[in-house]
């Protein structure tokens, strides 16, 4: 269990990683700062506590945990906390979304950027890549997870229950799958676009065991992806329903769709930031 100095320290990297998602949404106008303000603490909590991972990037991941990032356009948030961990040096946070940058708006293993595995620009395809690379470790006798991060909009892809059902088929229980489920998406609330209904119902009668949690408290996250780990190896893959608000952490940002895809003015750069402590140097 992590310790209450532990959640701080987390709660501040959290705090910085969030500067960088303005700062690198603003500068270049283009970006989805939403998701990514919203599942920051989730991405801190992994990186930083959870995930047995080695920042001298090796593509196989031997005896390594996995991350896949399904909704690949909340990019902004990995590749700070791929940063802030050391995978590569946070000035290059400075080139996102140009041209020739490594750092473009959805993850591509084409430009080589250490942490990243597979492109994750199409929705839909995240949880059928990480059970396929945790069935890889099953044969490979590596007893190392594989976690991966899916939106709730993206929950409107079939190709996602097809996964679902192939995993409890084939008692893929080296997975962890969370939903970071804040209730919206590009075209407005989840309720109104295509509603989703009761889901944790649905994962459970498709065969996964079920957790819910709340991704915006660091606290909690921690513990519930402590207790997620606890339930692997037991026949069934996990999914972890995380409820977050899109926004989280900036008071004008919270709880609205409006702000999925549009990245903050000067002004609102200047707000935003104010409600932010820098922790770890802008960078």
């Amino acid at each position: 269990m992590a310790s209450q100095a532990n959640i701080q320290e987390l709660e501040k990297t959290a705090s910085q990683v969030r500067r960088d998602i303005l700062r690198m949404v603003h500068a270049v106008n283009s970006g989805h700062p939403g998701g990514s303000l919203g599942c920051t603490d989730f991405f801190v909590a992994l990186y930083f506590h959870i995930l047995k991972h080695n920042v001298d990037f090796n593509m196989d991941a031997k005896n390594e945990d996995l991350f896949f990032l399904s909704n690949g356009h909340i990019s902004p948030v990995w590749y700070s906390v791929l940063a802030r961990s050391g995978y590569f040096e946070t000035s290059e946070l400075n080139t996102f979304r140009k041209i020739d940058s490594r750092l473009q708006g959805h993850p591509t293993p084409e430009e080589n950027l250490p942490g990243i595995r597979i492109a994750s620009g199409s929705l839909g395809q995240g949880l059928s890549a990480a059970l396929g690379a945790a069935q890889t470790k099953k044969l490979n006798n590596e007893d190392n997870l594989v976690y991966v991060l899916m939106g709730d909009g993206e929950l409107q892809e079939g190709q996602i229950w097809e996964a679902a059902m192939y995993g409890a088929h084939h008692k893929v229980d080296n997975v962890i799958a969370t939903v970071d489920y804040n209730g919206q998406q590009i075209d407005g609330p989840i309720s109104e676009v295509m509603d989703l209904k009761d889901l944790r119902a649905k994962w459970l009668a498709f065969g996964w065991e079920v957790i819910e949690s709340n991704g915006n408290d660091m606290k909690e996250i921690v513990k519930s992806l402590e207790h997620a780990k606890s339930l692997t190896g037991k026949g069934k893959p996990v999914l972890n329903l995380m409820k977050t608000e899109m926004g989280f952490g900036v008071d004008f940002m919270v709880g609205t769709h409006t702000w999925h895809g549009v990245a903050p003015n000067d002004e609102q750069l200047t707000d935003a930031l104010s409600q932010l402590e820098e922790t770890l140097r802008d960078y």
